[in-house]
C-alpha cells in the first residue's frame, strides 16, 4: 500500500485513476464540464413558435380607433339585375338615336331583298346558288351588315326575277316611306300682294 506523505496537500485524483488504470479497474469516461452544463440548461424554443408568438402579439397591440362600417349587401348581391338594366338602358339610347337618324341605304337593300325572297317564298340557299354568291355574305347583305357592291346587288336582282334598276326603286320607295314621318312640314308661304292701298 503506498503511503501518503504529510505534507498538507490532497492528492489529484487523476493520480488515483491512473492508479486504478493500472491496477486493472474498470471506470466511467470523465465527463467534460460544458457537456454538463449543455444537459442542464434548458432548451430553446423553435423558431416557428418564436415567430407565432410575435405575430400574435403585434397583432394583439393594433386596437382600431373607429369600428369598420360593414358594406351594403343589397347593390352587390344582384348583379345580374344590374347587369340587365345597363342592357335595357343601352338598348332605349340606340333606339332613339336610331329614330332621330335616317336609315342607312345597306339596311334598306337588305329589306327589299329579303322581303322579295319571302314572297317568293324561296330560301336563302336557293338565291344564293342562283346569284352565284356565298350563303353567308348573301345573309350579311340582308340584314344590313354588308354594303354590296353594284355587281353583287344585280345578281341578287337577277336571281329574284328582278332588274339592278327595279332593286333601287324599291330600294327609294323605302327610304321615302320610312323618312316621310320625319320631315319636317314647309313653312307657309306668304300670299302674293294684290297691289291695292286704301288711300286715306
Amino acid at each position: 500500500m503506498p503511503t501518503v506523505p504529510l505534507t498538507g496537500r490532497v492528492p489529484p485524483v487523476t493520480s488515483g485513476m491512473h492508479a486504478l488504470s493500472r491496477s486493472g479497474a474498470k471506470h466511467a469516461p470523465p465527463i467534460s464540464l460544458r457537456a454538463q452544463r449543455g444537459a442542464l440548461a434548458p432548451r430553446a424554443p423553435a423558431r416557428r413558435l418564436a415567430r407565432v408568438t410575435n405575430q400574435v402579439s403585434n397583432e394583439a397591440r393594433v386596437i382600431p380607433l373607429r369600428p369598420v362600417p360593414a358594406r351594403p349587401a343589397g347593390p352587390e348581391s344582384s348583379p345580374a339585375r344590374n347587369t340587365g338594366n345597363t342592357q335595357n338602358r343601352e338598348t332605349r339610347e340606340n333606339a332613339g338615336q336610331r329614330e332621330g337618324k335616317e336609315p342607312l341605304w345597306r339596311d334598306l337593300v337588305g329589306e327589299v331583298l329579303r322581303r322579295e325572297r319571302r314572297s317568293q317564298e324561296r330560301t336563302l340557299k336557293d338565291v344564293a346558288d342562283a346569284a352565284r354568291i356565298s350563303l353567308p355574305y348573301l345573309s350579311e347583305i340582308e340584314r344590313g351588315r354588308k354594303e354590296a357592291s353594284s355587281e353583287v346587288l344585280a345578281a341578287a336582282a337577277h336571281a329574284l326575277g328582278l332588274g339592278l334598276a327595279d332593286l333601287l326603286s324599291l330600294t327609294h320607295a323605302e327610304l321615302t316611306r320610312h323618312t316621310t314621318p320625319h320631315r319636317r312640314p314647309a313653312a307657309a308661304r306668304p300670299r302674293p300682294s294684290t297691289g291695292l292701298c286704301l288711300a286715306a
